[in-house]
């Protein structure tokens, strides 16, 4: 597309859905009750910030098609091994990098897994999500951990800094990272090439087993990060507390693979995609829909997308 000349139905192919996503953020600004009002509009970007943190460490999973089911399992043990740190009144530093330790772990048993023992990444990750779910209720018993917990924690999450709240100043700065890796460093693009054709990367080069590491690593990283964040939140920690952001962290991606770069897993059209979600989620809610809407309209969304990208999705859950 130049800037000469626009085709139409290239700009619909790279915007229409972003486009689709701004209208409805101006539905509910206009119709939702209450919607509109700071604390709400807060709230809601707080809320985004677990989801988007969380889905782009999937998304940079699956930029070296690799497909990790395990993010939101390995989140839940994570928050699980940090807030039995705090509750053991271990100090929070202590807590913070044991949660990003836990998703090293899992991420680095993910990608030798894949790369090593050459096990498709639905599979391996499927058992890595068994594992980690073992081990949370192994350490809780089954009961959460809940405490009122020190600030120097809490406030990682509920603090706000320069008038901004923290949560979404970590989210930015996920992104900030997300994207610069992807897209200004010679790694970035070295994951680009392997997903899109890693035999041919191969040929030319380029490391696509440690490619394949770094990215389910990564997502590992960022599952951490976004556990440590939940907890500090909540200022609790169960066995199963970040299990429902699965599906929602994969339609976010893809979702986001709908819009800016259609067909290929992209940092800015997964926060974005988050962003609606969450607005789509707040907004029915104000509106007094059911709650199983929302379960009826993610899959709608998930279904929607996957057909967009199916030959992606396909690759991802299935080569290695």
């Amino acid at each position: 597309m130049s800037l000469g000349r626009i085709d139409p139905r290239e700009l619909i192919g790279r915007y229409g859905t972003a486009l689709a996503g701004l209208a409805l953020i101006l539905f509910f600004l206009i119709f939702a009750p209450n919607f509109a009002s700071t604390m709400n509009i807060i709230n809601v970007l707080k809320d985004t910030s677990f989801l988007a943190i969380l889905a782009l460490g999937f998304a940079l999973a699956f930029t070296v098609s690799e497909l990790d089911l395990s993010v939101a399992e390995m989140a839940s043990l994570a928050a699980v091994v940090c807030g039995w740190l705090v509750h053991a009144q271990y100090p929070p530093a202590v807590a913070v990098s044991a949660a990003i330790g836990v998703g090293i772990v899992l991420g680095t048993l993910n990608g030798y897994g894949v790369t090593v023992l050459r096990i498709p990444s639905l599979i391996m990750t499927l058992g890595t999500a068994a594992i980690a779910k073992g081990f949370a209720f192994m350490i809780t018993q089954g009961v959460a951990f809940v405490g009122r917990w020190p600030v120097g924690f809490t406030g990682l999450a509920r603090g706000y800094s320069f008038g901004i709240p923290n949560l979404v100043l970590w989210m930015a700065g996920a992104t900030l990272f997300a994207y610069g890796l992807v897209k200004w460093t010679r790694t970035g693009a070295h994951m680009v090439a392997t997903g899109e054709a890693d035999e041919a990367a191969r040929l030319a080069g380029i490391a696509t087993a440690r490619m394949k590491r770094i990215g389910l690593l990564l997502s590992g990283v960022f599952a951490g990060l976004m556990a440590m964040l939940l907890a500090a939140n909540l200022s609790s920690a169960a066995p199963n507390m970040a299990g429902d952001y699965l599906l929602y962290a994969i339609a976010a991606v893809l979702l986001g693979m709908t819009m800016f770069e259609p067909g290929k897993p992209n940092i800015p059209g997964t926060v974005f995609a988050a962003l609606v979600l969450k607005v789509l989620g707040n907004g029915l809610v104000l509106m007094g829909a059911p709650y199983y809407i929302q379960d009826i309209v993610l899959g709608a969304i998930i279904i929607g997308s996957v057909a967009f990208s199916a030959s992606a999705m396909k690759k991802a859950a299935f080569k290695v």
